[in-house]
């Protein structure tokens, strides 16, 4: 099997086509890329640590990514059932779901890193 770095180079350009066909068409996406972009900038200012870098942008990376597919399945969801069904709903409730979860998750570890280093910085 031989690797082909053209297919490669196509299956990113697809992703990256998949992302930005997302951002600033869904409100939702949109806002967890506002909160992040100010959480990067609260990061510079505050100089959190590398580790705890690390956990924001792998924060960041989990909840954007549920959020692409959240918006991923409704669309599926939208195209085999363009009638309004329960079971429809509740498919569409659940992927909400996870991503809420994700950024519960998300804001509950932001204030664990960032309150510390605000009450400093504030008092």
């Amino acid at each position: 099997m031989k690797y082909d770095i053209k297919k490669q180079l196509y299956g990113f350009g697809y992703a990256w086509k998949g992302i930005r066909c997302c951002i600033g068409k869904e409100q939702n996406l949109s806002f967890h890329l506002i909160a992040a972009i100010i959480v990067v900038i609260a990061g510079i200012i505050l100089s959190i640590t590398k580790i705890e870098w690390t956990i924001v942008i792998l924060c960041i990376g989990v909840v954007i990514a549920a959020e692409l597919f959240n918006t991923a399945i409704e669309r599926l969801v939208d195209l085999v059932s363009p009638q309004q069904h329960p079971i429809a709903g509740k498919v569409k409730d659940i992927a909400a779901g996870a991503v809420l979860v994700c950024a519960v998750t998300a804001a509950i570890i932001g204030l664990i890193i960032f309150v510390p280093y605000l009450t400093r910085f504030f008092l």
